[in-house]
């Protein structure tokens, strides 16, 4: 006797860039429509954790990797607690989830948090595109949406908002400031901006030995410093840095109390603004865990995890002056495929950023040695300052 299995067709879909360029495939995870700008990530791995990284929030994200889901997904490799993407796009969607660590598939969480895919469709054309024409606003359709006209749907593509000059942080920020207790010894607290923090960030930090506070993007400078912190972090996270001049007004304010600050991805950006930099948008940005960065005080290249649309404007040679008075600027690193900063050291005051993501926990670690960099510039600070009013009450 021979067992046949039938495979029941999927709904049509189409993605339709701005430009007018339109390709039908199938839909994936939820039907309808959805809007944003359509990005491509480069990693063969990591897409629970890309999906579920609030730095998406407003994109439509294209996986350059042809074959997605088929190690399922599971609760620990989730960066925060839902799906962020506007949108989900791949090339062939696995249709058997196979290891061991999964309790669930990829399509029954696009599916329960409404997320609208597409697959089936040449993702390597769409990755063309985007490369020769730049990051551009798009649309999925599927299911009733697909009873629009052409023009109906370029419309709305063309009538969504653009990312440039968007401030999303509030969209994606806790709501209330809460608090991980540290791993080991405790060596002091550290109150982390939510502009879009990852778990694994929070959680890296608490092995770090810091009493890690985590703090709604509207949190104030007096309220961070009512903390009386012995560092401060902002997170990476969505939109224009261009767009967030408080939070800029904000990390000047208690740069000039002293504290140690770090900063990542949207971090970096606000960084580089603080001090008195200007930043722009990228052709294309930079996403995926498979990207090459020069760390100039070493000469190594890390192969390190990216998502940004944006970048600081800052000279890659030589030390430069702080428009905003906090002294010497040096650019600490650098991207290999296009030269862009990709990270800001402070040769004055203690203060560094990376425009990449160091927790990079769906791929390379090659970067996780800059958290222990903070711990050690954190202690350094607090021994100093202890050196220095010692002195004090000596005189």
């Amino acid at each position: 006797m021979t067992t046949q299995t039938f495979f029941s067709p999927k709904p049509p879909a189409v993605l339709l860039l701005e430009d007018g360029t339109r390709y039908s495939g199938d839909a994936y995870g939820s039907t309808g429509s959805t809007l944003g700008e359509v990005v491509f990530a480069t990693g063969m791995t990591g897409y629970q954790e890309t999906l579920t990284d609030p730095s998406y929030a407003g994109q439509i994200v294209m996986m350059t990797a042809p074959h997605i889901g088929n190690t399922g997904v599971n609760a620990d490799d989730e960066e925060s607690s839902r799906i962020w993407v506007s949108g989900f796009v791949v090339r062939d969607p696995s249709r058997v989830v196979s290891n061991f660590r999964a309790e669930s598939s990829l399509d029954n969480d696009l599916l329960t948090d409404g997320i609208v895919g597409i697959s089936g469709i040449d993702t390597r054309a769409v990755t063309r595109r985007i490369r020769s024409g730049g990051a551009m606003r798009a649309g999925i359709f599927s299911g009733d949406s697909l009873s629009l006209s052409d023009s109906e749907q370029l419309d709305m593509v063309r009538g969504s908002i653009e990312m440039s000059g968007l401030n999303l942080s509030a969209d994606v920020s806790t709501r209330e400031h809460y608090t991980m207790a540290p791993v080991g010894e405790r060596i002091g607290s550290v109150a982390v901006l939510d502009l879009g923090v990852k778990t694994s960030t929070v959680r890296y930090l608490a092995e770090r030995g810091f009493e890690v506070h985590v703090l709604p993007e509207d949190s104030s400078a007096e309220e961070i410093l009512a903390l009386a912190p012995s560092a401060l972090f902002y997170s990476n996270g969505p939109g224009d840095p261009g767009a967030s001049d408080r939070h800029v007004n904000m990390l000047r304010t208690v740069l000039r109390e002293g504290i140690p600050y770090f900063g990542i991805c949207f971090g970096n950006q606000l960084l580089g603004r603080a001090l008195g930099f200007g930043t722009y948008k990228l052709p294309f940005g930079h996403r995926g865990i498979n990207q090459p960065v020069l760390d100039k005080s070493t000469g190594k290249v890390e192969i390190t995890s990216h998502n940004h649309g944006f970048a600081v404007d800052a000279p890659l040679e030589g030390v430069s002056e702080s428009a905003e008075g906090f002294g010497r600027v040096e650019v600490s690193h650098y991207g290999l495929n296009d030269n862009v900063v990709e990270g800001l050291n402070c040769l004055d005051i203690p203060a560094f950023s990376v425009q990449y993501h160091p927790e990079s926990a769906a791929g390379p670690h090659d970067a996780m040695y800059l958290f222990d960099r903070f711990r050690e510039m954190v202690i350094a600070q607090a021994d100093h300052t202890d050196t220095t009013n010692n002195a004090g009450e000596n005189n």
